[in-house]
């Protein structure tokens, strides 16, 4: 349910800004730009814009601001389920992993038991790269993209708040690992690798029934 009305409320952005595109009025990318500029441009009209846009705008912002109420709520309940799940509560204490991640991976796996080893987990999500052999060489492609797609999706940016800290790394048992790819990958392609890594670990935590220790993630990353 989050997911969708978070997917609904992308559209409303989206359907705002090719509205003030098509006038001339272009605004910086992500939602916040457009949140802050939204109110001065409705307060202070230019002529390109007719009334009848400008309601349509109010309407869509208004519209935009029920659905952060909604998405707000849903999120709420979400982490409060979280809290009393002992399976989320472990897999919370795995850098990157929140309520929504946690919640998402013990409603889709239930312990992980389906499953043999991390790797398993993460193919099926499709964090692993697709492979092309030909003669005796293994060529690595992009990640299949296969499973679970809200999932990844998930992981992804869970690893993205982990590189955007990096203070933390060490703490977190990463700090060899991640200061050395950082220098040879593009960002996306290590904000990847990390979704892999941090998806494998949750694996572990939730399958063997432990927590999260940085010696193991240290382990695995090598």
């Amino acid at each position: 349910m989050r997911s969708r009305l978070v997917g609904q409320r992308t559209a409303v952005i989206n359907q705002i800004r090719g509205f003030l595109l098509e006038h001339g009025i272009t605004i910086r990318q992500g939602p916040a730009g457009l949140r802050q500029a939204l109110p001065s441009i409705l307060a202070e009209p230019i002529d390109e814009l007719s009334p009848l846009l400008l309601r349509l705008l109010q309407d869509l912002g208004d519209e935009w601001r029920q659905l952060d109420g909604r998405i707000e709520h849903v999120s709420t309940q979400i982490e409060t389920l979280a809290k009393q799940d002992e399976n989320c509560k472990r897999l919370m204490g795995t850098p990157g992993i929140g309520p929504l991640i946690a919640s998402a991976m013990v409603a889709a796996i239930g312990n992980g038991a389906a499953f043999i080893k991390g790797r398993d987990f993460a193919a099926w999500l499709g964090l692993v790269p697709k492979q092309i052999s030909t003669g005796d060489r293994t060529i690595l492609g992009s990640i299949s993209r296969r499973g679970n797609r809200y999932l990844r999706t998930l992981f992804v940016h869970g690893a993205r708040s982990v590189l955007f800290r990096p203070k933390s790394w060490a703490k977190y048992g990463f700090n060899p690992w991640l200061t050395n790819a950082t220098q040879r990958l593009h960002k996306n392609v290590l904000g990847v690798a990390l979704a892999n890594k941090l998806a494998r670990i949750a694996w572990a935590v939730l399958h063997r029934g432990g927590c999260y220790e940085p010696a193991f993630a240290a382990a695995a990353a090598a």
